[in-house]
């Protein structure tokens, strides 16, 4: 396994072993954070173990324009049961997905280092929130990473049935207005596989990243969105 240094690079992606793990160690700097994600490289690691950087074969992602809207959830739209926003409480959607409880784990992977990370992110202008509101309350939300026309879905949380899925629905069809290629949704779960998201192999991935992290239309202004 490779063991990172100081220097900000990575080994090939072809390099990962079988479930994707590719290299141990580095920083989360933000220069390390946005080169990473320019070679479809993310952090996930537990809070006492090492920074562990995946690059998982295939890849797990969501094109904009097929995302599925069943029948249910076009009445929940319908019938604007959630008020969606854009960057107007980041830091609380990050909070919230890091106390969110998730099948078959115990504790959080976004470890406070991580939380400050991605604060620093949003602040220049590189991570972006979605939020429902419900009667004034954030019920549901998630975040993620926008380079060039690729969107890198971090995480997501809900409180009330159908709010993660109205956040999601919404940064779909923004991103699908402004052309963007892909969301990157990194690991499998039902949830997602139900609202349209597909494997697809690692070198396609990587391939769509290259021709589009370099697009100056993105989502780094705010008023993009």
């Amino acid at each position: 396994m490779h063991w990172l240094t100081k220097e900000i690079s990575f080994p090939p992606p072809q390099t990962a072993s079988e479930d994707g793990l590719l290299a141990i160690g580095g920083d989360l700097s933000i220069e390390r954070i946005l080169y990473a994600y320019n070679k479809g490289i993310f952090p996930w690691f537990n809070k006492d173990e090492p920074i562990l950087w995946w690059c998982p074969d295939p890849r797990f992602i969501l094109l904009p324009s097929e995302i599925k809207v069943s029948k249910s959830m076009r009445q929940v739209l319908k019938k604007n049961e959630f008020t969606v926003t854009f960057d107007k409480a980041f830091e609380k959607v990050i909070l919230n997905c890091s106390i969110a409880p998730r099948k078959g784990q115990t504790g959080s992977w976004l470890t406070d280092e991580m939380i400050d990370s991605y604060i620093q992110l949003y602040q220049l202008g590189y991570a972006h929130s979605v939020e429902s509101w419900k009667d004034g309350k954030l019920v549901g939300g998630l975040y993620g990473l926008s380079i060039g026309k690729c969107f890198f879905g971090e995480s997501m949380f809900t409180k009330v049935s159908n709010a993660s899925k109205t956040a999601l629905i919404h940064l779909a069809k923004t991103l699908e207005k402004k052309d963007f290629s892909l969301i990157d949704c990194q690991s499998q779960t039902n949830h997602l596989a139900s609202m349209g998201a597909k494997f697809i192999p690692r070198t396609d991935f990587l391939a769509i990243l290259e021709a589009n992290t370099n697009e100056t239309i993105d989502l780094k202004h705010r008023e993009n969105l």
